[in-house]
């Protein structure tokens, strides 16, 4: 995957955002986030060197470029948070005007019948059979048209913070599909089982808000 194009401009959109998390949330102090962050950046840039392109149609990408980021961030720090610490620590990282704008802009698109085209091609896509940084996932509709489940059995963001030796902090970033969908302001996000804490697969039910 080239560094240019939306990967560089993603880690402009979020470095400043990802450099207060640091200081607010990890108590790093601001001459060490600031360290922190210059030396990510070369590491992302590795990082993303060395991920194949994504195809056409994969709608995946930016899940994990945001995955590239928080890793190079983390493997530049001197101390590795807890899970619980790097779950607040990314969801005040991702928490911009960037990531509210797409949110609202998902939300009003949810549940329309371009938005479950979307889910049914990627479903038929199963793009991760040939990309494992990408994601295998079912379209579920729900019987009693009160919204979806998209059902997910492989995870490129498990495979990619498995390689940096980081698998066990994946519950951080779960944990934002429930902040995005309160921003995006249409549906309840409900979920049982993951991938990262040994699920049988990650299950993103969305429910219509009423």
């Amino acid at each position: 995957m080239k560094y240019g194009g939306m990967p560089a401009g993603m880690w402009l959109i979020y470095r400043r955002s990802f450099q207060r998390a640091l200081m607010l949330d990890l108590k790093q102090s601001p001459e060490k986030a600031k360290r922190i962050m210059a030396n990510a950046k070369p590491k992302y840039r590795e990082i993303i060197g060395k991920l194949p392109e994504f195809e056409k149609g994969d709608i995946f990408k930016t899940n994990i470029v945001n995955c590239a980021i928080l890793t190079s961030v983390f493997l530049c720090m001197d101390r590795r948070p807890t899970v619980e610490e790097a779950t607040v620590f990314y969801e005040h990282a991702m928490t911009n005007f960037a990531t509210k704008a797409f949110c609202r802009r998902g939300g009003k698109n949810k549940f329309t019948d371009k938005d479950i085209a979307k889910m049914k091609m990627t479903a038929a896509l199963k793009a991760a059979n040939r990309n494992p940084y990408s994601w295998n996932m079912d379209y579920l509709p729900c019987e009693d048209g009160s919204g979806y489940e998209a059902r997910f059995y492989k995870c490129g963001i498990c495979t990619l913070m498995k390689e940096y030796g980081l698998l066990d902090l994946v519950p951080a970033m779960c944990h934002l599909d429930y902040t995005m969908s309160e921003f995006g302001g249409t549906s309840n996000f409900v979920r049982e089982y993951t991938l990262a804490s040994g699920g049988p697969y990650c299950d993103c039910g969305y429910k219509k808000k009423r």
